[in-house]
């Protein structure tokens, strides 16, 4: 049920982006006077399974769900309708139109993504606003993965400084982390002031290393349910409980807690709990995994993690709006230098991927925010100047303003079609991976 949920979630996602996406072509070259011949939500290979004709243009829906498309009279495109090339230009055609109105046209698509993307979020934040956890206001300090320790990071350092610059929240301390060029990181550690000095990419090193939350909240590890039939509940665990001490040891903290029980399978464990303002002793068996069968807290469910709730009024909205906007494509593409290395290749996903960051449930707000996000991709992936892409229509079309005459036709077919093969490999390629990750449990 939750895989049908993410799954309708990302169809509806797509097909919102996918059509104003062609709406910005298709409105584009009716501008210039140019004639669309179709327009498609998702492909259509064979059959339709929906069509109808409106004046020029066949207006339908695909069986594909993979984008969607228009076809614009005169161009060469996915569609490879070589044969019309054949006919002498008309007036109505792309190919009779000027370079810098074919230019626009081309960008049609990418335009309006980029102002969905900016415009969604403006929306966002003017509905549900934003919650955030002020970095001044984290009560218990950081937890950092094992293999950051080697850097100088410990469990309940406080993050001062990034390059000198003092972080606002604790979203933009991860952020900063992974996606900027980290040189010097201020720490507070037990009232003492120290500095780290980072030689390596720190972004490029959670990828190699496939560290998936290199930083997290330092939290106390506070019972929220008990799972039925379960360790926990055999023991007498209760919903609220705090965990104090493990076998004598004194354990606090999630982390430590859930890095002592995986340590210690199938074995029975003494817990110290505090209930209602009074300590309770315990004894519980861990199963194969080093697990009792509870889960935790949600640290933003504590009194200890004060939450400032940020409201915007409509100018607020945008301006906020244009601003997470820009920081989101910025971020994404800074992402882009990962790729470029093994385990950064091994991260490509397909539409399993995009699936995934929708929530179990239908939440609106995430829903809204993940759409946002996907037109900014939209946008970016577009314009990349490969063939079959807008961008490598752009590109050819920046070819001609700049030389003075089109690249041949030829050339154009060529390359068109090697565009397509390409992308299709990588769909493949990204499709694999997602299969991969599914086998292995790597999506949860």
């Amino acid at each position: 049920m939750v895989a049908l949920i993410k799954a309708a979630q990302l169809l509806l996602s797509l097909s919102i982006l996918v059509v104003l996406h062609e709406l910005g072509h298709y409105w584009a070259a009716r501008a210039f006077k140019t004639r669309v011949e179709k327009f498609y939500l998702f492909m259509n290979p064979g059959f339709s399974l929906f069509k109808k004709q409106i004046g020029e243009t066949e207006w339908g829906i695909g069986w594909l769900p993979l984008g969607g498309y228009v076809k614009i009279s005169g161009m060469i495109d996915e569609s490879m309708d070589t044969e019309q090339m054949k006919q002498p230009p008309q007036p109505w055609e792309f190919r009779s139109k000027p370079a810098w109105q074919r230019l626009i046209i081309m960008l049609g698509g990418i335009i309006i993504n980029l102002i969905l993307g900016f415009a969604i979020y403006s929306m966002v934040l003017l509905v549900w606003g934003e919650t955030v956890l002020p970095a001044e206001k984290i009560p218990y300090g950081i937890e950092v993965d094992d293999r950051l320790k080697p850097f100088g990071f410990e469990d309940g350092d406080y993050v001062v400084r990034i390059n000198g610059e003092a972080p606002a929240t604790f979203t933009e301390i991860r952020r900063t982390l992974f996606f900027d060029a980290v040189e010097t990181v201020e720490l507070e550690r037990a009232g003492q002031n120290i500095t780290l000095n980072i030689e390596q990419d720190l972004g490029q090193f959670f990828v190699d290393s496939a560290i998936r939350e290199p930083f997290s909240l330092r939290v106390p590890s506070v019972v929220q349910t008990v799972q039925s039939g379960s360790a926990a509940e055999a023991g007498g665990l209760q919903i609220g409980d705090r965990i104090q001490q493990i076998d004598g040891i004194p354990l606090i903290f999630h982390g430590e807690v859930r890095s002592y029980l995986s340590s210690h399978p199938s074995k029975e464990v003494e817990l110290t709990v505090l209930r209602n303002g009074t300590e309770q002793v315990l004894v519980c068996t861990t199963d194969s995994l080093g697990m009792l069968g509870y889960l935790q807290m949600d640290p933003f469910s504590m009194d200890e993690f004060a939450l400032e709730e940020r409201g915007y009024g409509a100018g607020e909205a945008l301006v906020r709006g244009f601003s997470l906007a820009s920081s989101t494509l910025q971020e994404y593409i800074l992402s882009m230098r990962f790729l470029f290395s093994k385990s950064g290749a091994s991260q490509v996903g397909s539409l399993v991927t995009f699936g995934s960051i929708f929530d179990a449930g239908w939440n609106w707000e995430v829903f809204w925010r993940n759409t946002a996000f996907l037109s900014l991709i939209l946008a970016f992936m577009n314009l990349l100047p490969i063939p079959a892409l807008d961008g490598g229509h752009v590109m050819f079309l920046l070819y001609e303003m700049v030389v003075g005459r089109p690249a041949p036709e030829k050339f154009l077919e060529r390359a068109q079609t090697v565009g397509i093969v390409l992308l299709l490999g990588l769909m493949v390629f990204a499709l694999g991976n997602d299969i991969w990750r599914v086998i292995t449990g790597q999506f949860g």
